[in-house]
């Protein structure tokens, strides 16, 4: 095996064991294995960077990025007790200590020091992955795609086994103490992030298979190139409905939509077929859906899910009240989230995230986290309509702006982003959406790019 394939094989293998170690913080022997190997790809990265000067858009991000974890390490830094006290919110921490006895010392603006540095590591997987796709130039999109597509549909295979179980709670397909039993997790330990992860290789799934079909002259084995990624689009949509996630359930048909939309704007002959192709996969969605199956899961998602995120988005912005501009340090909501809950509800269920990454952010970081916010939504949407502007963008780059989309919208509702996984992934639909460029190998290639032509 050449230094070459070696080196176009490493981003494909990242993101295979991010997807099969990162999908829970209850992997913490996975999860510190990849935060090990992501040290040695960004090493790597560093010292055989690709050749010429970084897009602006790149420049832009890495900027973003560096801001990012300079505000990350201020709050690490010691503040003397005069200044710390003064801070909003640390004054159920101060009349704690003087409960114990203990006197005001200098502390760090973070609250919990050591789940900010804890959190900040788990950064290293998504920054290694596109270091590894954007910065090496040693990338295949191909294989990318076909490593995130193996692992999701191994996931809905062993989706379809943890809800066959007859008692989930003492099933052995379930991969993690804690899980949503009942519903199809694969290899997550929540059923809404798998639901991330179907969401996002529906895209690349159609981009694969339209580049597949392109790459043959053979009019049978395009058909069946088609009919392969229509099947397998139908094995993802009822991925999805037995998964129950109801984000996952609203962000599909949109999903869907514009990942067809892909493949329509290559030629008007596959329209038909596009059209064909989404409406099999919707018929076999809704009929799962309105089976007593589809209704058993959907019905108990619903009893516990809206509900339960309203409360605790209604208890998280009164926890932003209370930290202000400054807010509880990175890493910090499940020990803060606690002081800011009713007595009499709380049972034997515990909250560990917002259910929306954003809100959670801002708690965290405060003014700070919504700024960060508004300024890389402002870049990915800037970003996005530059790369479908461009006249070579490749369906490579579509997917992944789709994609990257979906767990954005996603995040408003849910912490997708707070595992390995689903933060791997985005890493790799923002790298491959800087591309912005074709496969092409000729320039007969290039000027086919757009137009598939089915004889």
């Amino acid at each position: 095996m050449s230094v070459a394939m070696v080196r176009k094989a490493i981003a494909p293998v990242y993101l295979f064991l991010c997807l099969l170690l990162g999908g829970s913080a209850q992997g913490v022997w996975g999860n510190a294995l990849l935060q090990i190997l992501a040290v040695l790809i960004i090493a790597w990265a560093f010292v055989f960077p690709r050749g010429g000067s970084l897009p602006r858009p790149v420049r832009a991000l890495a900027v973003l990025s560096v801001v990012a974890l300079l505000f990350a390490l201020v709050q690490l830094l010691p503040l003397p007790p005069g200044v710390w006290t003064s801070l909003p919110g640390r004054s159920i921490v101060v009349e704690g200590r003087q409960l114990l006895g203990l006197a005001p010392g200098w502390s760090a603006m973070s609250l919990a020091p050591y789940d900010t540095m804890a959190t900040l590591l788990t950064l290293l997987p998504p920054v290694a992955l596109f270091m590894a796709i954007y910065r090496t130039g040693a990338t295949n999109e191909t294989w990318l795609a076909i490593s995130l597509l193996v692992v999701t549909f191994a996931g809905v295979l062993l989706g379809l086994l943890q809800v066959s179980s007859g008692n989930p709670m003492a099933s052995p397909w379930y991969l993690y103490r804690f899980s949503n039993f009942g519903f199809a997790t694969g290899f997550f330990a929540n059923s809404n992030h798998m639901a991330s992860l179907l969401l996002v290789a529906l895209p690349f799934l159609v981009a694969l298979g339209a580049i597949a079909a392109r790459s043959t002259k053979d009019v049978r084995k395009r058909y069946s190139v088609l009919a392969l990624t229509g099947g397998g689009v139908g094995i993802a949509v009822i991925g999805i409905a037995l998964n129950g996630s109801l984000a996952g359930l609203g962000l599909l048909l949109p999903v869907l939509i514009f990942s067809l939309l892909m493949v329509i704007s290559l030629s008007p002959k596959l329209k038909l077929l596009a059209v064909g192709a989404g409406a099999v996969a919707l018929a076999g969605f809704l009929a799962l859906a309105l089976s007593p199956v589809g209704e058993r899961l959907a019905l108990a998602q619903a009893s516990t899910s809206l509900s339960t995120r309203q409360d605790m988005l209604s208890t998280s912005f009164e926890a932003i009240r209370e930290f202000g501009p400054v807010g509880s340090g990175l890493g910090t909501f499940a020990k803060v989230y606690p002081l800011f809950e009713d007595p009499d509800s709380i049972g034997l269920t515990y909250v560990n995230h917002a259910h929306n990454d954003y809100v959670e952010l801002v708690i965290e970081m405060g003014i700070a986290g919504l700024v960060l916010i508004i300024l890389f939504l402002g870049w990915w949407a800037i970003s996005a309509r530059k790369m479908l502007a461009a006249p070579n963008a490749s369906l490579f780059a579509r997917a992944g702006a789709i994609g990257s989309g979906a767990v954005l919208l996603h995040s408003a509702v849910d912490y997708p982003l707070r595992t390995a996984a689903i933060a791997s992934v985005f890493a790799m639909c923002l790298a491959m959406m800087l591309l912005s460029r074709t496969s092409a190998r000729s320039s007969k290639d290039l000027r086919e790019a757009r137009h598939l032509v089915i004889e």
